[in-house]
């Protein structure tokens, strides 16, 4: 079902598609799996891989906002809530309930946040996570171990989300193709095709692995590209103006020592007065993140140097157990897709979160903007403009009750194989199978060669990249490691995908050029 090959052929195959969905993140997977639900023939094509971009380096918080709440907008947290329950009823393997303790330093601050969560649990309403109470100096102390106590007044705990980002992209897509969808990574958009009136009525892209050129007609095209919404845009328009700032935010990721506990920190007010999270994530911390405006963008945005050390001293603030350089695992920057300010003066934190949906003159449908938690509404939005524009014939959502691929009731997170949920079975079958398969990757990770060969014939990965930055998480959770076993992977890859040994080598020095980035030196 998830073979390359099979997909391929649906392109050959097919003369129309009700929609075309250019962007593999987020929200265009959202859209695809909204679209396919509907009924419509649905076809999503993807430049690199799915979630290669922005949806893969989030701070896997799957939450309403805390910080949208401080600027009074009430509607984005309200929605966003909503929707962080509907991703733990759909996707409960991935997604899971994480207690956070503002550790407050003042009398004011224990009052203040204590009123302002009560706010956050309140408009959560019946898809609560769970109360959030004030607790004592000892109690806080005892919850967060590494947390400086000097002038430590209590603290309050709230209830959020927390999940893999990538790996529920990977499960959308997944998600998708059982519905009936065509999804494909390794397939860049080079043009818009357009009719006689000048209007959108397909794409002509290429398969970046064989060079095949694939001309393809569609009622409607959707532009959900995230940072590279412009590119489309232009292709559309030569002379379309920018839409989009993108603003980059890092994560460094430590070891587990440095917040041992089951609770995550939140820090509610920093320098550059964003927040700053201390997250637990598969048995490490992801620290972050920054808010730097960019005037460009990459598929591989770079940490600066002032990123770090801001993250750095923020959070060396709040711990007794000093962060350095030398400590960090891994670091990863992503950038987020704001819409581009109306004037210079305009801050990232204050551009809004909420979504956008632009259509152009020739009926090409842009959706910017959101975040990871809002994906599923963002999509709704989206097509049921595309509804109103008669491109579709009409159709209800059907999104909000569907589990994601994958999804189970019992989720053991002991065992790190939880995040494959239903899909633990064939795992387990694949060592049954060849016992060789069970041997860890590195003596450093708890990760298997099971897991490599199951992203191949199961998560449409292809590169190494795909497979340990974004299916199996070593890039971001040990950068070095991942370079250590990148020969190894690159093996069972060759194998697996039948290539050669040059392929294998080739595939091996692009992936330290990339994972080098990861290092922070």
């Amino acid at each position: 079902m998830f073979k390359r090959e099979t997909l391929l052929d649906q392109l050959k195959t097919s003369e129309n598609w009700d929609v075309i969905i250019i962007g593999g993140g987020a929200t265009g997977l959202g859209v695809a799996l909204d679209c396919t639900t509907r009924g419509y023939k649905t076809l999503l094509l993807e430049q690199v891989d799915f979630a290669k971009g922005t949806s893969s380096r989030s701070t896997k918080l799957v939450h309403g906002g805390v910080r949208y709440l401080a600027q009074g907008n009430i509607d984005l947290v309200r929605e966003a809530l909503y929707e962080r329950g509907l991703m733990l009823q759909n996707a409960s393997h991935l997604v899971s309930n994480q207690s956070f303790i503002i550790p407050n330093y003042r009398w004011w601050d224990n009052f203040f946040y204590t009123v302002g969560m009560k706010v956050y649990d309140f408009l959560s309403g019946k898809l609560s996570f769970g109360k959030s109470i004030r607790i004592k100096k000892s109690e806080t102390i005892a919850r967060l171990s590494t947390l400086k106590t000097d002038k430590l007044k209590g603290g309050v705990v709230y209830h959020d989300g927390q999940f893999d980002d990538s790996r529920l992209a990977v499960n959308i897509a997944q998600s998708c193709i059982e519905e009936g969808a065509t999804v494909l990574n390794h397939v860049k958009v080079k043009n818009l095709q357009k009719d006689d009136n000048g209007l959108v009525n397909g794409v002509v892209a290429i398969d970046t692995e064989t060079h095949t050129e694939y001309t393809l007609n569609a009622n409607t095209v959707i532009n959900a590209t995230g940072v590279f919404s412009d590119e489309v845009l232009q292709m559309d328009n030569k002379s379309a103006e920018n839409s989009i700032r993108p603003s980059q935010g890092i994560h460094l990721v430590f070891d587990k020592s440095f917040l041992p506990g089951n609770d995550a920190i939140m820090i509610p007010k920093t320098d550059d007065g964003r927040v700053l999270f201390l997250v637990p994530w598969h048995n490490r911390v992801v620290v972050g993140t920054t808010d730097t405006l960019l005037d460009s963008h990459s598929l591989e945005p770079k940490a600066l140097d002032k990123e770090v050390d801001f993250v750095l001293e923020t959070a060396n603030r709040y711990l007794n157990k000093k962060a350095s350089k030398a400590d960090v695992l891994s670091i990863y920057a992503g950038l987020r897709p704001l819409a581009a300010p109306k004037d210079k003066s305009e801050k990232t934190k204050e551009i809004s979160r909420s979504h956008k949906i632009i259509v152009s003159d020739s009926e090409l449908i842009t959706i910017t903007g959101g975040k990871w938690t809002t994906y599923r509404r963002m999509a709704q939005d989206t097509v049921d403009k595309v509804i109103e524009l008669k491109k579709l014939p009409s159709s209800k959502c059907k999104t909000q009750n569907i589990k994601i691929h994958g999804s189970n009731g019992t989720v053991d997170r002991a065992n790190h194989l939880y995040i494959y949920g239903t899909d633990q079975k064939g795992i387990a079958q694949l060592v049954k199978e060849n016992p060789e398969l069970g041997e860890l990757l590195h003596p450093r990770l708890e990760f298997t060669k099971a897991e490599i060969i199951w992203a191949v014939r199961h998560e449409m990965a292809r590169s190494i990249e795909d497979v340990l930055a974004r299916r199996v998480r070593i890039l971001f959770l040990d950068a070095k490691a991942a370079i250590e076993i990148a020969p190894l992977v690159g093996e069972l890859l060759r194998v697996e995908l039948n290539e050669t040994d040059d392929w294998r080598v080739e595939q091996i020095s692009e992936f330290i050029q990339i994972a080098d980035q990861y290092i922070l030196k």
